[in-house]
């Protein structure tokens, strides 16, 4: 298959290249700029099979107002272009797989795929204004997948590469009050999980992409310290947190209870369910 990956150079899309190019397809990486046409996006991504939409910089930052500004650009305006460019192939692609995340759901309820319980924030607009983009592929027949990831852990890089270095420490402890539920991922899971719905065409629309067990972030710290055999007394205050990362913050300390039932009840089956495998796996 011809593969174009927006984004190919970030965490995600380094690992799909590799594992897409070990299967014997054909990777491309598409480059957008601001000043790209969407004339120039259909060219590169004319007669691809599968288009993967991961741009976007980093969630996991202090949010000035310049700040939320390039959060929305380089999400909203990029996945624009990508859709235009769509419209503009002659051959499009059968499947578009566009990132999302669990933060556009609100921190009061239980969410499975379909849920419209969403958050009144920045995080939850910008994600539905970018759901809302890619959504428009299928005005031309393309079948769209909006992939909500959860917290992402990995050892190449991701949330790990905050957590891991103050618990090897031993200062590392529970943010705010430790009550808010994490909804995660391990990165194979995710990357067998885009395969899975590469080949069950049955699967569109929004899709969770987290962990059946989501846990909060006491019990998540009590697993860090145990598997590193490192303390867990010291935590960050709220107050710290805010300090810091400013409305950013909120990623670390808004509760997401966020189950993957499509997959689930697609048949699909995670290697990592339960968060102290999937850790033992990453410190290996």
């Amino acid at each position: 298959m011809k593969i174009a990956i927006c984004g190919k150079s970030g965490l995600v899309g380094s690992k799909l290249d590799k594992l897409f190019t070990s299967q014997h397809n054909e990777v491309i990486g598409v480059k957008i700029r601001e000043d790209t046409s969407a004339l120039d996006v259909a060219k590169q991504i004319e007669k691809c099979d599968v288009l993967i939409n991961l741009s976007g910089v980093t969630i996991l930052a202090r949010w000035s107002s310049e700040y939320k500004k390039k959060l929305y650009s380089s999400r909203i305006d990029t996945t624009k272009k990508l859709v235009d460019a769509i419209e503009i192939c002659k051959e499009k692609p059968k499947l578009f797989l566009t990132s999302s995340a669990v933060g556009i759901y609100d921190s009061t309820h239980s969410h499975s795929d379909d849920s419209t319980d969403f958050a009144d924030d920045f995080l939850s607009a910008l994600c539905r204004d970018w759901e809302a983009e890619a959504n428009r592929a299928q005005n031309f027949g393309v079948r769209t997948v909006a992939m909500r990831f959860g917290v992402i852990y990995a050892k190449e890089g991701g949330a790990m590469d905050k957590i891991l270095p103050p618990f090897k420490m031993g200062v590392g402890g529970k943010l705010g009050s430790g009550e808010q539920i994490v909804s995660w991922i391990h990165i194979d899971d995710l990357l067998r999980a885009i395969l899975f719905i590469m080949k069950t065409p049955e699967i569109s629309g929004s899709v969770n992409f987290t962990s059946p067990y989501p846990l909060t972030n006491s019990e998540q710290t009590e697993i860090l310290g145990k598997v590193l055999n490192r303390p867990v007394f010291l935590g960050v205050p709220s107050f710290a947190l805010k300090l810091v990362f400013g409305e950013g913050s909120r990623v670390m300390l808004d509760s997401k209870e966020v189950y993957p039932a499509k997959l689930l009840e697609h048949g699909f089956v995670f290697d990592y369910e339960k968060f102290e495998d999937a850790l033992l796996e990453i410190v290996r």
